[in-house]
C-alpha cells in the first residue's frame, strides 16, 4: 500500500482535494477532524488541567483554547503533547485497516505534515496551492475570522513555497473546482498501483498514545 501525506497552508484546498480521493474510493484520514472529536470529550479533561477555563460543558471551546495558545509557543506545545501521540495512534489504527481490506492507496490529510515530521511517515507527499490573495479571501470568508486570527495561523505554518519545494506533487488549487479534480483524478491514476515502504514504519510503531 502507498501511503499519501496530503497537505497545504490554511485555505489552500485541503479538503477539495481529500473528498476527490474519496470519490476514488480512496480512504482518507483527516487529522483535523480527529483533533475535532478529541476536543468533543476524550482529550477534554486533559487539555482542562493543562488549560484552566478553556472547557465547557465537558467539550473544549476552541475559541477559548486559541486565545490561550495563540502567539504563544510554549502552550501549543504544550497542546501539541497532549493531542499529537492521539491523533497518531488514530492515524496508525486507519492505515492498519486500510492495508487490511485491501486498498491500494491511503491518504493522511495533514495540516503541519512537514512541520510535525510526518512527511517521514508517508510514502509522497502532495501539497495544495494557491496564491496568496486567494488563500486570504478564501479564509477571511470564514465564521469569525478577522486578519490577525490569519496572519497568526499563517506564522504557525510553514511558508508555502517551501512546502512546495519539499513536497513530491504539487496540486494548482487557484481555478476551479473542476481544474483541481482534474488534477487529482491524474494523480491518483498514476499513483495507483504502486507501492512503498512507509507501512512498515507504522506496523513496527508502539501502540501507545503517550
Amino acid at each position: 500500500m502507498l501511503i499519501i501525506g496530503l497537505t497545504g497552508s490554511i485555505g489552500m484546498g485541503k479538503s477539495t482535494a481529500a473528498e476527490r480521493f474519496r470519490f476514488h474510493a480512496v480512504p482518507v484520514f483527516d487529522a483535523d477532524a480527529e483533533v475535532h472529536r478529541l476536543y468533543g470529550g476524550p482529550a477534554a479533561a486533559t487539555i482542562e488541567l493543562a488549560f484552566p477555563g478553556t472547557v465547557v460543558a465537558g467539550s473544549v471551546d476552541r475559541k477559548r483554547l486559541s486565545k490561550a495558545v495563540l502567539n504563544n509557543p510554549q502552550a501549543l506545545k504544550r497542546l501539541e503533547a497532549i493531542v499529537h501521540p492521539i491523533v497518531r495512534a488514530a492515524e496508525k489504527k486507519f492505515l492498519m485497516q486500510s492495508a487490511a481490506t485491501g486498498h491500494e492507496l491511503a491518504v493522511l490529510e495533514i495540516p503541519l505534515l512537514f512541520e510535525t515530521g510526518a512527511d517521514q511517515m508517508v510514502d509522497v507527499t502532495i501539497v495544495v496551492s494557491a496564491g496568496p490573495t486567494i488563500q486570504c479571501e478564501r479564509v477571511l470568508r470564514r465564521p469569525g475570522m478577522t486578519g490577525d486570527k490569519l496572519a497568526a495561523l499563517i506564522a504557525r505554518q510553514m511558508p508555502d513555497d517551501e512546502k512546495r519545494a519539499r513536497a513530491d506533487y504539487v496540486v494548482d488549487t487557484s481555478g476551479p473546482v473542476g481544474d483541481t479534480n482534474a488534477r487529482i483524478d491524474k494523480l491518483v491514476k498514476s499513483l495507483m498501483g504502486k507501492s512503498g515502504g512507509a507501512i512498515k514504519i507504522w506496523q513496527n510503531m508502539p501502540d501507545k498514545t503517550s
